[in-house]
Parts: structure tokens; C-alpha cells; sequence
């Protein structure tokens, strides 16, 4: 068995900033620091938020070729995030293009792979421990076998590793879904939404958190909420583990005793782990 595992993540919506301003003009658009990612080692995560500091994108930045500046998304954002990133492009030095289609994105579990010539290779922790992405170029195949997609969900959630379309969406506060400690960083400055999210961070509460669960056998039809208002549950992974499967949610704050209705019907349980 190899000492690395491949996962596919897909085509991207692919925006490259370059320019003398493009550091200065993202670092005033994403929750992340901008600088972090300069010299072609790492991909990190980051948020695009509104003014009230609501989630609009969470999307991957990295350095391009050629010291320009990616941003990448899901395919279907394609339209919509250009058009938020480049709405406050003014008089900044800065020239902006699409390069969705052109790349496709893997990632791979574990250091030290060798990607081949023509695939840009950036460390990548983007599902709970050291990893590598890769940026492929179209066309080009790469001979690999790939984890399954249960076998991904597992550890996407065992991993507490919140997903768009279920833990994520639009409108909801990056804390609550603990991007705070990922996506966010407090020292480099202003962004749309900044003053919302560190007023957040200095008041030390969100109205409900992302939590892991153990679901002792049952599996209620997502998403599932909780009795009494307590949460919800937003994925289940489809490994069994112990007796158990992993899952994921919100609690609300306050909430102490919860339980979810089963297919059966009947009320068990939960218990956060």
C-alpha cells in the first residue's frame, strides 16, 4: 500500500491576480493574510465575507506561477465570485483572470510526493493533517488510484472538516463553523466584514458551534433537528466505526442534553465527541 492517498477534488473556478497592488488589493478582500502564501510553498483557506461579516465564499489562496496570486472555488461560482472580488477593484493596479478549466485539483494525504513536471504542488492541510495539493494542468493524467468517495467523507468528517452546501453556507459567521482558527487571520489589517469578526473574537461567543458527534448505530434523515431546538445535524459519515459513525453540526449555545429523532421513530442520544 502506498505511504500517500489521492483524493480528487475537481476542476475549480481559477481567478490569478497579478500586478503591483494585487497583495495590498486581496488582502483587503479575504479573511486570510495574503503574505502567508508568498514564495509557492503552502495553499491555505480563506473566506469571502460581506460587510457584516457573513460567509459569501470559502474559497483555497496560493501563488500561481510567476509570483501572481490564486483564488479557487467551487466550479459554479465562477460568475459570482469574479464579480465579488472585483467589485471594489478601482484604482488598483491589478489585472484579473480567469482561469477556470485550465487546472484541475488534487490533493494528496501525507509529505514528500514528487508531483511530475507541469503540476503546481502546494503544502495543504485541507483535510486535518499534512498533505499536498495539486494543481494539474487539463489534459494531463495522472496515473494514481484515488480514494473512494465514502472512504473521503469519513475522513472529511472525522476530521471535523466542514463541507459547502452543509456546514457551510451563505450567510452564516466563519466562527461559527470554527474558521475562525483556519481561515481568519486577526493581526494583518482591514477586509470587507473585519470589524465584525474580530468583534466576534473579542466577545468570545457565536450563537451556535460546529461540533463532531457519535451517532450509536442510528441514522436520522439529514439534515436532522435535534429535539427541542438544541441543533442539527449536517453530515453522517458512511463508515461505521466501533459500533458508531462520526457526524457533524451545531449546537446552539446553552444547549446541554441532546437528542435526534431516528428513521425508527424513536429518540436517542447524542453524544458530542
Amino acid at each position: 500500500m502506498s505511504e500517500f492517498q489521492k483524493i480528487e477534488i475537481g476542476p475549480q473556478t481559477l481567478l490569478e491576480f497579478r500586478g503591483p497592488d494585487a497583495v495590498r488589493f486581496l488582502n483587503g478582500q479575504v479573511t486570510q493574510d495574503v503574505r502567508r502564501v508568498l514564495g509557492g510553498k503552502i495553499s491555505l483557506p480563506t473566506c469571502v465575507t460581506d460587510a457584516k461579516g457573513r460567509l459569501q465564499f470559502r474559497v483555497t489562496l496560493t501563488e500561481g506561477p510567476d509570483a501572481v496570486l490564486w483564488i479557487a472555488g467551487l466550479p459554479e461560482w465562477a460568475d459570482a465570485l469574479e464579480a465579488r472580488l472585483t467589485r471594489y477593484l478601482i484604482a488598483d493596479d491589478v489585472e484579473v483572470t480567469d482561469l477556470s478549466g485550465g487546472y484541475s485539483l488534487l490533493h494528496f494525504i501525507g509529505t514528500g510526493v514528487q508531483a511530475p513536471p507541469g503540476v503546481i504542488a502546494r503544502e495543504s492541510d485541507r483535510f486535518g493533517g499534512a498533505g499536498t495539493d495539486w494543481w494539474v494542468p487539463a489534459g494531463l493524467v495522472i496515473d494514481f488510484p484515488a480514494m473512494d468517495a465514502a472512504a473521503v467523507e469519513d475522513l472529511r468528517i472525522s476530521h471535523r472538516i466542514p463541507a459547502w452546501g452543509t456546514e457551510l453556507r451563505e450567510g452564516m459567521l466563519p466562527p461559527e463553523a470554527l474558521l475562525d482558527s483556519t481561515d481568519v487571520s486577526y493581526h494583518k489589517g482591514c477586509y470587507v466584514g473585519q470589524e465584525v469578526i474580530s468583534r466576534i473574537k473579542s466577545a468570545g461567543k457565536v450563537n451556535k458551534l460546529l461540533t463532531r458527534f457519535v451517532l450509536d448505530g442510528y441514522a436520522p434523515i439529514l439534515p436532522a433537528m435535534m429535539e427541542n431546538g438544541a441543533g442539527e445535524i449536517t453530515s453522517i459519515s458512511p463508515v461505521t466505526v466501533t459500533g458508531g459513525r462520526y457526524a457533524l453540526g451545531y449546537v446552539k449555545r446553552g444547549a446541554t442534553d441532546l437528542f435526534i429523532k431516528g428513521e425508527d421513530g424513536s429518540v436517542y442520544p447524542i453524544l458530542r465527541a
